[in-house]
């Protein structure tokens, strides 16, 4: 199991953004966090032109869908979806991992008996703008 922000792990950090010209404010090789909306479009296609990581927060199974077809490395949701959407992942052999946002170490345990790829704790995530 993956853990992002926790602190006991040293772990990547999610750079999340809301417009392209953040990611001029992001470190070399910065893996980048995007609300999965239309409007982010732009950003999505910015972020595959490039080759740059990213991670799609999602609200539903069919936004997880779209976020493997558009190339995420990490789909990223609230525990009320995600082992529906780690379910899927595992029947389509998708290579994004799946991680659910955490607040408290206790419910590390409580994923990781579900078998999710990961959690994020707020740490984990730094909010970008221009």
């Amino acid at each position: 199991m993956l853990l992002f922000g926790h602190r006991f792990i040293k772990s990547e950090k999610f750079y999340h953004i809301s417009d392209v010209d953040a990611i001029m404010n992001t470190p070399p090789n910065s893996i980048i966090y995007v609300e999965f909306d239309e409007k982010n479009l732009d950003i999505i296609s910015f972020l595959q032109l490039n080759s740059i990581q990213f991670v799609l927060h999602v609200n539903s199974l069919r936004e997880a869908v779209y976020a493997y077809n558009l190339g995420a490395s990490y789909i990223a949701t609230k525990a009320k979806l995600v082992q529906e959407i780690q379910k899927l992942a595992e029947e389509y052999l998708f290579d994004a991992k799946v991680l659910v946002h955490v607040k408290e170490e206790s419910e590390i345990e409580y994923f990781a008996s579900m078998g999710i790829d990961g959690v994020i704790f707020p740490m984990a995530i730094i909010k970008v703008t221009t």
